[in-house]
């Protein structure tokens, strides 16, 4: 514990001096309200330790075990199907979503309401994480699916409102957060290690480019609709 923890401290402790030492010696500002600084720091480090520790010994073994028990269900559909339900019910619950969504409501005064671009990303995040799945049981190549995906991105990009392209493409990245990915890297790397003809290397990634192209496909589609 107490080494996880000095680990932790040697990532955040630097990003601050820097940050302070940029704000007096260049800026030459002082720090505001320092004795709340201090405190934030603190619990920045126990937070950030606690949370890298929870997704060691939660997040990342069970999504493992769940990809590797997938394939129980003893149906590639259900298996695809599955990936879908917990693509779209992880996205539902990542915090950067929802703090995107907010700022994207209030900014197209309300042309864009929150939940429809929430349970738009979730869909998309679900289907690329579908496609993702069915690579693995199919052992298709990333190629094969990443480059028409691609193509497809591009051609709605030049199609959809100039305002939606920017809050598509972030919300591909809001979904890349602490919840998404450690879950569904981890069921993916397991249900490729279970198979033994594929290569978890060849096969266990790629998938959250496969969710976050999902993602911007389908704010782009609901972006044109709201055009419309």
């Amino acid at each position: 514990m107490l080494k996880d923890l000095f680990g932790t401290f040697k990532s955040i402790t630097p990003i601050v001096l820097g940050l302070i030492l940029f704000q007096l010696l260049v800026l030459r500002r002082p720090l505001e309200k320092p004795h709340s600084f201090i405190g934030g720091y603190f619990l920045s480090l126990i937070g950030l330790f606690l949370f890298l520790k929870g997704l060691t010994l939660c997040l990342l073994p069970l999504g493992e075990s769940v990809g590797a028990n997938l394939i129980v269900l003893d149906n590639k559909f259900w298996i695809v199907a599955a990936g879908f339900l917990l693509g779209y019910l992880s996205t539902l619950a990542e915090p950067a979503l929802h703090a995107l969504a907010m700022e994207a409501e209030e900014l197209s005064v309300g042309a864009l309401p929150k939940q429809v671009l929430i349970h738009a990303v979730a869909v998309g995040f679900g289907i690329g994480m579908a496609l993702g799945i069915a690579k693995i049981l199919f052992q298709i190549s990333s190629a094969t699916i990443i480059v028409p995906i691609l193509f497809v991105t591009i051609i709605l990009t030049y199609f959809a409102p100039a305002g939606i392209v920017g809050i598509a493409f972030d919300s591909a990245s809001a979904t890349t957060g602490p919840i998404n990915i450690p879950i569904n890297m981890a069921v993916a790397i397991g249900l490729s290690k279970i198979l033994a003809v594929t290569d978890p290397l060849l096969y266990g990634f790629g998938l959250v480019g496969l969710t976050s192209l999902g993602a911007a496909i389908s704010v782009l589609i609901v972006g044109i609709f709201v055009g419309i």
